[in-house]
């Protein structure tokens, strides 16, 4: 396949030397992995590249004798069997009266804790949670949004080695239920409410139904505006922290669970990832310090919710002694610069944002370059979805000239990333800049042959040694309640494991590129396959949203006569028509940028498109409508409405 765009550097280190991912490659590489390279050393030699990663990123507890305990099934290969840690102790090993957190919500209301205030709240709400009965390997569930409590809490369960999970109050009561209602926890902390786009959402009324739908509660706690909350229903958090006996950190094993991640849940009841203490822990820190050359006193700001892994992803940031900026509320409210803004007022040094608000921004015509100062702006990321070619133009006319774009992709699934940044290396348009250190990722066809020396070709993205953020499994897969590493689930090994034979795949169509890069061309369970020509949905999204008239776009495969139509929705700018003219130029753009065979068989206009409460287009609960499958937990899609008003369409049945 041809490639889709120009291969033009965007940018190119100016002192590579000066990163951290240089002075680990000279002070802990071996002479042997100077010479065959860093990469190669670190996914090869596992025991010795992860315990110099525990030494150069600081990771603060007991080693242990052994690195690497070798298996022949990939999810039962165990790294730092020996090993005792605490979360706690790493994500606040700093002191003093600097800021951790600074938290800011849409309304410009801003709080902070200093890494003093942090640590000692963190040992009084532990006190707390022990006093109502929460101990090792209890669950401890958040429906709070990105803020300080949500932190503390996380924080505290850890101190106690209980299990954490979280889930943003935009959730429904049904949505909520399906998640924590499987790991039963034993105490939920709330919001009474939360502000979006202008609006107040009040969450009281559904608290109410979430907790009557959580018999195993022995406590719920409320944060925010404790006068509208019955002391006598609910204990309030201020109240429930200060009511504590402090409590020191303790320290459990490697492999000890941390917190629960959810699956998408737009294929059915989500999937309940349990993730290990110390595999994540040195998966963030790798990635923070290695990749993104985050720094002792960096301000890192990641937009995201408590309901996506990036959110774990940000306070780890913690660890490597920066300060986590959460933002709570709309990112474009009350203007489309709000992120920006928060840039230059909290110097922030890494910014992270969807590809989807980057190319809502670009079309939006937004220019922070010529609006705001952005000096402290070293690194920018982008994840959620593939960052178009076009998003990469953006960033550097638009934002910064001089910035590393870090495109990283990763999921859910292993809370963190299998490729993104290095900001020894330079960014060309378009492209993830390779494999993450440690991680042996490789593009396969359909015979398991490597496509690596065949760039642009897509295939399936596959890992091919263990990692140590590979999931502890699901919960309740094969058994009651927590995971055995030493037994996967059936449900876990069929999601990852069956695919490759023993490899893990990751469901993502992906293919190399000539400069050792990686594109994403979307989700592998999204491919389209129109005449048996396998066709990843991101091909046709580059090409669409270069078109001024069309705000966004979702592609789909269509049963149809025996074969598959390709189907394309599209939601148009304000004053543009879907007029014979435009569809017609659409198709022209995908045939000369792709192949025939991308080029849809439809082009519809519609009013709106269906999305996850994390703002991600759902292709395969809208393929499933219109062809008369039925739609999987609509719980987990924030607007389920336009799914019928799409399948309703006569041009789909015509």
């Amino acid at each position: 396949m041809a490639n889709q765009f120009d291969a033009e550097c965007k940018w190119s280190p100016a002192n590579p030397g000066a990163t951290s991912i240089a002075r680990f490659a000279e002070m802990w590489a071996t002479e042997s992995a100077k010479a065959g390279g860093l990469y190669e050393w670190s996914i090869k030699r596992l025991g010795e590249f992860w315990p110099a990663v525990w030494k150069h990123c600081g990771v603060v507890g007991e080693r242990g004798a052994r690195a690497f305990e070798p298996s022949d099934f990939m999810p039962s290969n165990r790294f730092f069997p020996d090993a005792s840690l605490s979360v706690v102790e790493n994500l606040l090993h700093r002191t003093g009266s600097t800021e951790a957190l600074v938290a800011i919500d849409e309304r410009g209301v801003r709080r902070f804790r200093t890494w003093d205030e942090l640590r000692e709240r963190t040992a009084r709400l532990a006190g707390a949670l022990e006093q109502v009965g929460v101990g090792e390997g209890d669950r401890v569930a958040a429906w709070l949004p990105n803020s300080i409590e949500a932190v503390e809490v996380m924080l505290a369960a850890a101190s106690l080695g209980a299990v954490f999970s979280s889930s943003s109050p935009d959730f429904g009561v049904n949505g909520v239920l399906d998640r924590f209602g499987q790991i039963e926890p034993k105490v939920l902390v709330a919001q009474d409410g939360y502000w979006y786009n202008g609006k107040y959402f009040d969450c009281l009324d559904r608290l109410g139904q979430i907790v009557a739908g959580l018999p195993s509660l022995k406590a719920t706690v409320v944060a925010g505006d404790t006068a509208r909350v019955s002391s006598s229903e609910y204990l309030l958090y201020e109240e429930f922290v200060a009511g504590g006996d402090p409590i020191a950190p303790r320290r459990f094993s490697f492999d000890h669970p941390w917190c629960v991640l959810y699956s998408s849940g737009t294929t059915g009841i989500p999937k309940c990832i349990v993730h290990r203490t110390g595999g994540v822990l040195l998966q963030h820190m790798k990635e923070h310090q290695l990749h993104c050359d985050i720094r002792p006193d960096d301000r890192v700001l990641y937009f995201t919710t408590t309901g996506w892994m990036m959110w774990n992803w940000l306070v780890s940031v913690l660890a490597s002694g920066a300060t986590a900026v959460l933002y709570d509320g709309a990112p474009t409210a009350p203007q489309s610069d709000r992120l920006f803004d928060i840039v230059d007022t909290e110097k922030v040094t890494l910014l992270g944002v969807s590809a989807k608000y980057i190319d809502s921004v670009r079309k939006q015509g937004l220019a922070p370059i010529r609006t705001h100062n952005l000096s402290s702006l070293r690194t920018m990321c982008s994840t959620g979805s593939p960052l178009s070619p076009e998003g990469f133009d953006w960033v550097y006319e638009s934002v910064k000239s001089d910035i590393h774009l870090a495109s990283i992709s990763g999921g859910t699934d292993l809370c963190g990333c299998f490729v993104g940044g290095d900001p020894t290396r330079p960014v060309w348009r378009g492209e993830i800049q390779g494999p993450m250190l440690g991680m042996a990722v490789d593009v396969l066809d359909e015979s398991r042959a490597t496509l690596r020396s065949h760039p642009n070709t897509p295939g399936e993205l596959v890992c091919t040694v263990p990692f140590p953020s590979m999931p502890l499994g699901f919960w309740g897969d094969g058994s009651s309640g927590l995971p055995d590493p030493s037994e996967p689930g059936p449900k876990f090994r069929a999601a990852y494991f069956e695919r490759f034979d023993g490899l893990w795949a990751q469901g993502d169509f992906a293919s190399w590129t000539s400069h050792g890069g990686v594109i994403i061309h979307g989700r592998s369970d999204t491919t389209l396959n129109p005449g048996g020509v396998r066709i990843g949905t991101a091909e046709i999204y580059r090409v669409v949203e270069q078109i001024p008239e069309v705000l966004e776009s979702c592609v789909f495969g269509q049963d149809w006569d025996n074969d598959v139509r390709v189907v394309l929705l599209v939601r148009l700018a304000e004053g543009a028509t879907l007029t014979s003219e435009l569809v017609s130029d659409v198709k022209q753009r995908i045939r000369a940028a792709c192949t025939p065979r991308h080029v849809p068989a439809l082009v519809l206009g519609v009013r709106d498109l269906p999305r996850t409460r994390s703002n991600k287009l759902v292709e395969l609960a809208l393929a499933d409508a219109v062809n008369g499958r039925k739609v999987r937990n609509s719980e987990a899609i924030a607007n389920p409405e336009c799914i019928d008003e799409i399948a309703a369409m006569p041009e789909l049945r015509a």
